[in-house]
C-alpha cells in the first residue's frame, strides 16, 4: 500500500502498472492478491491511507487554537510544512491532485471519491471563515464565499506548482502570501 501511495503520487493511477507496484514493493502477484482483489481495490486503500496522513499532518494542533482565523492560518502552515513537503509519502506532490487530474476523464467514478475530500476541505475553510466572521475577527465587508474560493483554490494551485517545481522557496512564498491575505481579512 505504501508503494502504491508513493507511485500514485509520482505517476498517477493510470500510468502506474501492477508490475511497477509489485517491483517497488518487492512482492509477487500472489502476495498482492492475498491483500487486494484488484488495482482498483488498492486505489481505495491508498486513498484511505492518504486521507489519514492528510488529517494527521494538516489538522495537528488545530484543536489547541480558539481563534478561527488562527486555526485557518495553522492549517495553511501545516499544509505547507507538514503535508506538501512530505517527500517520503508523496514524492510527486499531493496524491489527491495527481489522481484527480489523472482520473477525471478516464475513471470518473474514482475521481468522484477524490472530490469528496476536496469538498470536505472547502467546507472546512468555509466553516473557519464563517466562525471567524461570527466571532468578529473578520471585517464586515468580507464575503465568506469569495474568501473560501480564493483560499481553497490557492491551496490547490500551491500544490500543483510545488509538484511541478519542487521549489520549497516558491511554496513558502505562495503560502505566506495566502496567510497575508487571511490577515488582511481581519478587523
Amino acid at each position: 500500500m505504501q508503494e502504491g501511495l508513493r507511485l500514485f503520487s509520482l505517476n498517477g493511477f493510470l500510468s502506474t502498472s501492477l508490475h511497477d507496484i509489485l517491483s517497488a514493493a518487492d512482492t509477487s502477484k500472489g502476495g498482492f492478491y492475498n491483500h487486494f482483489k484488484s488495482k482498483e481495490e488498492l486505489f481505495f486503500a491508498v486513498l484511505d491511507k492518504a486521507g489519514l496522513i492528510w488529517r494527521e499532518r494538516n489538522l495537528i494542533e488545530l484543536d489547541l487554537i480558539d481563534s478561527p482565523v488562527a486555526k485557518l492560518g495553522k492549517l495553511l502552515s501545516n499544509y505547507r510544512d507538514r503535508y506538501l513537503k512530505d517527500a517520503v509519502n508523496f514524492p510527486g506532490g499531493c496524491v489527491f491532485i495527481t489522481l484527480s487530474a489523472d482520473l477525471n476523464d478516464q475513471r470518473p467514478h474514482l475521481s468522484k471519491e477524490i472530490d469528496k475530500g476536496m469538498t470536505g476541505l472547502k467546507k472546512m475553510i468555509n466553516r473557519f471563515l464563517r466562525d471567524a466572521k461570527e466571532a468578529g475577527e473578520l471585517n464586515k465587508e468580507v464575503e465568506i464565499e469569495d474568501a473560501t474560493e480564493i483560499i481553497f483554490h490557492s491551496m490547490l494551485g500551491a500544490s500543483i506548482r510545488f509538484s511541478a517545481t519542487k521549489s520549497a522557496s516558491k511554496l513558502d512564498k505562495t503560502i505566506a502570501s495566502l496567510i497575508d491575505y487571511l490577515d488582511n481579512l481581519k478587523v
